[in-house]
């Protein structure tokens, strides 16, 4: 996992390279060259590093969850037995439903995003969850709508600009 300590700190070169992926996430490694004014090895070189440090998150296709059947979206807050985590967390990743999580501070332990074909369908992974030894308590909050997709390029910029 990358952390602020691991890895060194991205120069213009890496951020410009960042945003030109983030513009065309399919673009080829000497489409990218051409774009930037930088050898094809240079490029090559750099997206090994970025690679390697962890600053790609993911080379898979983000797939609508509607696509496959699963049109109802729902967060659910979980409160566990700190102790229990590290089983917990593997008991989750049996539920295929579960298409995310995140252990948090505060009064919620655990934030569970999922996707399921009905709400009796939710109602039913809910209870999967509850019923995982060491959870104590369940909420869930069905998602409405996306206001704002996952983004990083207003951080690009701000990245950009601290560096001029």
């Amino acid at each position: 996992m990358l952390t602020f300590r691991s890895m060194s700190a991205l120069d213009h070169v890496d951020l410009e390279l960042l945003a030109a992926l983030s513009a065309d996430p399919r673009a080829t490694v000497v489409a990218l060259a051409e774009k930037l004014g930088l050898s094809r090895n240079t490029v090559q070189a750099r997206m090994t590093r970025l690679e390697r440090s962890g600053v790609f998150l993911s080379f898979e296709r983000s797939i609508s969850t509607i696509a496959l059947g699963f049109p109802i979206e729902a967060f659910i807050s979980a409160t566990v037995r700190q102790a229990d985590l590290p089983r917990i967390t593997e008991q989750l990743l049996r539920i295929p439903e579960i298409v995310q999580a995140h252990g948090l501070s505060g009064q919620v332990d655990l934030l569970v995003r999922v996707a399921c074909r009905d709400t009796q369908h939710l109602f039913e992974t809910d209870a999967r969850i509850l019923a995982i030894e060491g959870v104590e308590r369940t909420e869930t909050s069905l998602v409405m709508g996306e206001v704002i997709r996952h983004r990083v390029v207003p951080l690009l910029e701000l990245a950009r600009e601290d560096q001029r």
